[in-house]
């Protein structure tokens, strides 16, 4: 091999390492998926009806339900009664069912919507939606159960009957582990 054929397959291997590189350092963070076994990100929303600021480190030593959702949205219309039911089931323990809304709107179309529906558990409001990203959602609803330290267990893509044994006895083993 001469040398000009060396420098020639040694800046060949260089351009590839740099571009494999800058590669890499664009798709970082598009591997960085949410999912089972991820620490549940942080978000900025406000609690209903007060407006006061809310996000997911005010629930952290709780095993939490989050749910992701919107007023507009049949299939979350859908799934409330059974998380009520599922929040008054487990009230008194380190449980804590948080819903967050995506709508658009004002809080007062949200606040109407928990008043029609008869729900007591923590509502939150993120008007600008940016919990769909941090979360990766790909619509609503999405749920994710959230263990004392933080980490998801479970996503749920679509509607859940959240009263069902199979979610409640989950949650209960979460409660229990401490």
């Amino acid at each position: 091999m001469t040398n000009r054929q060396q420098w020639t397959l040694i800046a060949g291997v260089a351009m590839t390492a740099v571009f494999g590189v800058a590669l890499a350092v664009k798709l970082r963070p598009q591997l960085d998926l949410i999912e089972v076994g991820s620490t549940a990100p942080d978000f900025k929303a406000v609690a209903l009806p007060g407006g006061r600021p809310a996000s997911i480190k005010d629930y952290r030593g709780k095993v939490v339900l989050l749910n992701i959702w919107a007023t507009w949205c049949p299939p979350c219309k859908v799934e409330m009664p059974s998380m009520e039911q599922l929040h008054h089931r487990l009230a008194g323990t380190d449980f804590a069912l948080v819903a967050v809304s995506i709508d658009e709107e004002d809080s007062t179309v949200v606040n109407a919507f928990v008043k029609e529906m008869g729900l007591t558990f923590p509502v939150l409001h993120n008007r600008d939606g940016k919990i769909r990203q941090i979360y990766q959602t790909t619509g609503v609803p999405e749920s994710f159960v959230i263990d004392r330290d933080g980490v998801i267990v479970k996503k749920v893509i679509g509607a859940a009957d959240w009263a069902a044994p199979v979610n409640e006895n989950l949650i209960r083993r979460l409660l229990d582990a401490h």
